[in-house]
């Protein structure tokens, strides 16, 4: 089958297709996906399907294949969803100028290696590989610097957050 044959089986059997998977999914946009994607499916196969007696049979095929595929992969998805329980609500990090404020008094604290790995690895959101070739740094160097920066990081935190309480008591 020619590129101009396939074009033209195309546009007279995919109206008629969708028509058919509409029939059985439910969905249109659905339809129209599953159809679309056995016609991906024939269009490597085009040289070969002139011969094979049922283009559009096969197609049809192929396309029902994928709707029964994705239905069932939508329903085991939904089983799961049903079995697992919601998270328990977990507060976020405060937030707020004020917060923010003690965050980047807290970063200023940090040594200059340990509050640059941190920066760029939890605000910039580069991996640690990105950070040590940035930096110039071993991944292994990386690593470290990150720990201990989010555990000074946590302790200035910690204490900031007793000022201020000690401040609402007064």
């Amino acid at each position: 089958m020619t590129e101009e044959e396939f074009d033209a089986f195309y546009a007279a059997a995919f109206p008629r297709l969708t028509g058919q998977l509409y029939a059985l999914t439910g969905d249109h946009g659905e339809a129209q996906d599953v159809v679309q994607e056995a016609f991906v499916r024939a269009w490597d196969r085009r040289q070969e399907f002139l011969g094979d007696g049922a283009p559009e049979a096969w197609i049809r095929t192929v396309a029902m294949r994928l709707a029964v595929s994705r239905w069932r992969r939508a329903k085991r998805w939904l089983e799961l969803v049903r079995r697992t329980p919601p998270p328990e609500y977990t507060p976020g990090p405060e937030s707020g100028p004020a917060h923010l404020a003690d965050l980047v008094a807290a970063l200023r604290r940090l040594p200059e290696a340990q509050r640059m790995a941190v920066v760029l690895h939890h605000l910039c959101d580069l991996s640690v590989e990105q950070v040590a070739s940035e930096t110039g740094a071993p991944v292994g160097t990386v690593k470290a610097r990150l720990s201990r920066g989010r555990a000074a990081l946590a302790r200035e935190l910690a204490e900031g957050d007793g000022e201020r309480e000690d401040d609402r008591v007064r």
